[in-house]
């Protein structure tokens, strides 16, 4: 088997296996759920952009932070995820809202985007990536696809938090080591720690950081 046919099969399998959790549960039963993402909130409001900047939420599934995103007045929107399942479920929610959201499925560590974003945000799904190799490819199309100091706000597990999430293996993270993680380009703006309880009442320790595009 060639390196390209395991690699085809592997993001195969990455894809359906979220499927499969979006089929399974709604969006409130996910252990990721947040009613009110408060903290994501206000790390947004507080990089001061318009309401016309280009936003994307990498891995935004079911995820409401759009929604209220757009009832805030932001009205460039985009969701990424690679699971169609998940965004099905989005814009079923969004109703007649979801006609004004761009919505995109695809593979974040290979797609190539049509145009640059002034906001790149991901809630756990860089923890995801085990691989070096996955998480340099993240890294090269957050840096194709970034604006000129544009924002990066990213959450991850910390390394509080269990090692596994849905049933997948994590890397776990602190400001410090995602600083190193992402490079030099990248500034860091702000940090804050949230304990996350799931549905079931776990609680999971959960660190956001917000970094600033420097050069590039």
């Amino acid at each position: 088997m060639s390196i390209f046919s395991f690699f085809s099969i592997f993001r195969k399998n990455n894809k359906s296996h979220w499927d499969k959790i979006y089929s399974a549960h709604s969006s409130e039963q996910l252990g990721w759920h947040q009613e009110y993402p408060e903290i994501s909130l206000e790390l947004i409001v507080d990089t001061k952009l318009g309401f016309d900047a280009h936003i994307i939420d990498v891995g935004g599934g079911s995820s409401r932070l759009t929604e209220l995103l757009f009832e805030k007045g932001y009205h460039n929107l985009t969701v990424f995820d690679i699971s169609r399942q998940a965004l099905h479920a989005a814009q079923q929610s969004l109703a007649e809202k979801a006609e004004e959201i761009a919505w995109i499925e695809g593979d974040i560590t290979s797609y190539i985007f049509d145009q640059q974003y002034d906001l790149w945000y991901d809630r756990a799904v860089f923890h995801f990536l085990t691989k070096a190799d996955d998480r340099l490819k993240y890294l090269e199309t957050l840096n194709r696809t970034l604006s000129t100091n544009g924002h990066f706000i990213i959450s991850t597990f910390s390394p509080e938090a269990p090692p596994k999430c849905s049933g997948l293996p994590v890397v776990r993270y602190t400001p410090e080591s995602l600083q190193k993680e992402i490079g030099s380009e990248f500034e860091l703006i702000n940090s804050r720690d949230e304990f996350h309880q799931t549905p079931t009442g776990t609680k999971q320790k959960f660190t956001y950081c917000h970094f600033k595009r420097t050069s590039g």
